[in-house]
């Protein structure tokens, strides 16, 4: 780097000197150890494909030297990554065209860049990657507050030592141990503003700079950008939507497809300048989902669509408003009343992702309005919204709008949702407090989605004003009144077009690096939910081991949340991390204890590190910050 910092890279080289078109991938989570057997699958097939693939630590992370940065995607990761691209552009091997790539923080920082390109950056490609940091991203979901099982693994990675040495010298400790957690930054930046701004592309599409290839998953948390960089970006941009979820399409659970062959194409139009007419396709193959079952399900039924573009024309806004029956369809006046629970929501899941269970218990809890059984299917892709009328007897609440599908046996899948502060209601940059038992206009986006609602089905809205664990509870005991007039539903109803459909190879087996193994474990986290007395606690755990040449490497994760049903102000979430490094004739252990709690006033944030070295303790730092809770 231009400060004398080496950043390190694995290159991954075609077998012909060149010279060839680079695609790097630029993420801080350890290419030698937790990400070397991911890494290996994924460059094979395009170093076949005459591309060198570069994977490089950020700078403090992995093997990387320098310190930690001081958050993600930070000025210091930006800067340093025009220097990468250039070295890459400048070396005999390379033609002097580079493409960006990941998938998250990878499909992140790809978009930021194509924001700032630096002349050797000829387009990108970003896989479940948002381009709104504080409304989608997985600090601030829906812009409310958020925490999750990230929030601790990222606190399990930073501090580590390179792999595979380990080396525990003053310099590396310093440079990452010591360097303070990054949920720090993140509590003290509670609203949307410049420290957001930064990294986000929404609502300015005119920046991106480089062609974008947006690859997106129904079960994925970030869909939301694929729809709003397809409709407003002007550099050429396509998309790919799956039945996936947080994971490459590949090594998807459900419908796995070789993504890689329409990335190739990609780069070959972009990168190789190769007319191969890419650009002049349907810019958006997406699989329509038909109804399944809540829960996990073997195959997510369904079929393949070629859009052109970004809305569709034949798309149309369905409005079913609220009845006072809680039927789903005809206006009607009055007004319901609902208690708040702060305790309820678990039925949703962690976040907008993931295949979830039944919603019927959650649903008995909040308001819901539905249709008679249909008559006939209405099949739906795009952004559902709930327009609601509400007010609350409180200066601070939260609405949740959920959409889901009611089969005639009485099972409720979800089929999308989404969440807004009532003190951002006018803006996220700007909160302000509600006036109790004022009426407001409220709307709430709900995620992209696509789903057809067979005939004898029922559609049905549930509206609450909690959504635990995923959303930090609001302080405040209160009542929140819904409106009927003024209040509807806006469904994006998509009639069944003959369009082509595009067609798919079946990926190969994965290719592992000799010595390399995933050993199982329990990740994503496998959730409990108990009561104990007037609290509520909702618990999650997670396990995953890797064996490499030189050791082992065993990751253990505790989640727990908690929320006083009676003060719902003093709420917990407490993390627990154990990571251990197993070398010959020495062990290494890492422990990590990240607690947040709240009162009426403020939140607590407390994180405590342990380094040993067999059974000897080489470092210990605890961290502790109290912030005022900005509207949440």
């Amino acid at each position: 780097m231009p400060d004398g910092v080496r950043l390190s890279a694995t290159l991954y080289l075609p077998d012909d000197d060149g010279p060839h078109a680079v695609i790097l991938e630029y993420l801080p989570y350890r290419k030698d150890d937790g990400m070397r057997s991911r890494d290996h699958d994924l460059y094979a097939y395009m170093t076949r494909a005459g591309y060198v693939g570069a994977r490089v630590d950020i700078r403090g992370t992995g093997r990387s030297e320098g310190a930690v940065p001081s958050f993600e995607y930070s000025e210091q990761e930006h800067d340093d990554a025009d220097a990468v691209i250039g070295w890459l552009a400048g070396q005999p091997w390379s033609t002097g065209a580079v493409g960006m790539w990941g998938i998250s923080w990878g499909g992140f920082n790809a978009i930021q860049m194509g924001m700032r390109p630096p002349p050797a950056l000829k387009a990108i490609v970003a896989l479940d990657a948002s381009d709104d940091l504080f409304h989608d991203d997985v600090h601030y979901v829906d812009g409310l507050m958020h925490f999750d099982e990230y929030e601790l693994m990222i606190d399990a990675l930073n501090p580590l030592p390179r792999a595979p040495d380990f080396p525990l010298d003053e310099e590396t400790l310093a440079a990452r141990f010591d360097r303070e957690p990054w949920i720090f930054e993140k509590m003290r930046h509670q609203r949307d503003g410049p420290f957001w701004r930064r990294g986000s592309l929404r609502p300015d599409y005119g920046r991106l700079a480089v062609p974008a290839l947006l690859i997106g998953g129904w079960y994925d948390g970030y869909r939301d950008s694929v729809p709003r960089m397809l409709e407003g970006c002007r550099v050429p941009t396509r998309a790919i939507v799956g039945p996936w979820d947080h994971s490459f399409p590949h090594r998807a659970s459900h419908e796995a497809i070789e993504w890689r062959v329409d990335v190739v194409r990609w780069w070959d139009r972009w990168l190789k300048d190769e007319p191969n007419g890419i650009e002049d396709e349907p810019s958006f193959a997406v699989f329509i989902r038909d109804q399944h079952p809540p829960g996990e399900v073997d195959e997510i039924p369904g079929r393949w669509r070629l859009e052109e573009g970004w809305p569709p024309e034949r798309l149309s806004e369905r409005v079913l408003h609220l009845g006072a029956n809680h039927s789903l369809g005809e206006s009607s006046k009055g007004a319901h009343e609902l208690p708040y629970e702060p305790w309820i929501g678990v039925e949703a899941g962690g976040w907008w992702g993931d295949l979830q269970p039944d919603q019927s218990p959650l649903d008995a809890r909040c308001l819901t309005y539905e249709t008679q059984p249909l008559e006939e299917p209405i099949e739906i892709l795009g952004m559902p919204r709930a327009e609601l009328r509400s007010s609350v007897d409180a200066p601070l609440a939260s609405w949740f709008a959920r959409l889901c599908d009611v089969a005639p046996d009485g099972r409720v899948s979800l089929v999308s949702g989404g969440g807004l502060s009532g003190a951002q209601r006018v803006s996220p940059e700007d909160p302000e407090p509600l006036a109790p038992g004022e009426p407001h206009d409220l709307v709430v986006p709900m995620r992209f989605t696509s789903w057809v609602f067979p005939a004898g089905h029922r559609i049905r809205l549930a509206v609450s004003n909690a959504l635990f664990p995923m959303v930090w509870p609001t302080p405040h005991p209160m009542t929140m009144t819904l409106h009927l007039e003024g209040s509807r539903l806006m469904l994006p109803v998509a009639p069944p077009a003959e369009l082509e459909e595009p067609t798919w190879e079946e990926p190969g087996p994965p290719e592992r690096p000799e010595g390399v193994r995933f050993e199982g474990g329990v990740l994503p986290m496998a959730w409990t939910t108990r009561r104990e007395g007037g609290r509520y606690i909702a618990q999650g755990v997670g396990e995953e081991t890797l064996t490499f040449p030189w050791g082992r490497e065993i990751f253990r994760e505790r989640l727990r949340h908690e929320v006083d049903t009676e003060r719902p102000a003093h709420a917990e979430a407490l993390g627990v991390a154990e990571t251990l490094i197993e070398l010959e004739g020495r062990t290494l252990r890492l422990d990590v204890e990240i607690s947040v709690t709240s009162d009426p006033e403020r939140f607590h944030t407390r994180v405590h590190r342990r380094l040993n070295d067999n059974d000897r303790t080489i470092r210990e730092r605890t961290w502790s910050e109290d912030v005022p809770r900005d509207h949440h």
